[in-house]
């Protein structure tokens, strides 16, 4: 039986954990138990409890990646992006990680994550076109 190749106009949620659950399955084969683990870290409205913004990563084998971060424009500069990173950097090395990667575009936030002691370890020119991407880690001591 030849696989048939297909590109739905709208990917769904179902698709990607198919695809997910394949490699996660292979991976573990090949190098032992990844401890695939999602992480979040969230910021919740004061009264209505909704979540309006947070930190969305994952920890495969011994590192913790960052998927997502954003504080709500309405409480930006109040240090609430540096606690949602300094708790899931407690999170990261409570689980025994080598550390925190993650990416960021140039009109993101990579001056954000070098005060954290981020540092860059790749990049992306015209990403957008006329801007970058950044790969970022920081390593945490044993």
């Amino acid at each position: 039986m030849q696989p048939l190749i297909v590109t739905p106009d709208a990917p769904s949620a179902a698709d990607r954990e198919a695809i997910l659950d394949v490699l996660v399955a292979y991976n573990d084969e090949a190098h032992g138990p990844s401890g695939h683990e999602p992480v979040a870290v969230l910021v919740k409205h004061p009264e209505t409890g909704a979540t309006i913004g947070g930190l969305w990563g994952r920890i495969v084998f011994d590192w913790l990646f960052v998927e997502l971060l954003v504080v709500p424009k309405e409480a930006r500069g109040e240090g609430i992006g540096s606690r949602l990173m300094a708790e899931a950097e407690t999170r990261a090395r409570a689980r025994g990680c080598a550390g925190i990667w993650l990416d960021t575009f140039a009109f993101q936030a990579p001056g954000f994550y070098t005060k954290l002691g981020f540092e860059p370890f790749g990049k992306i020119d015209d990403h957008p076109r006329g801007k970058a991407r950044y790969f970022m880690q920081k390593r945490l001591p044993d």
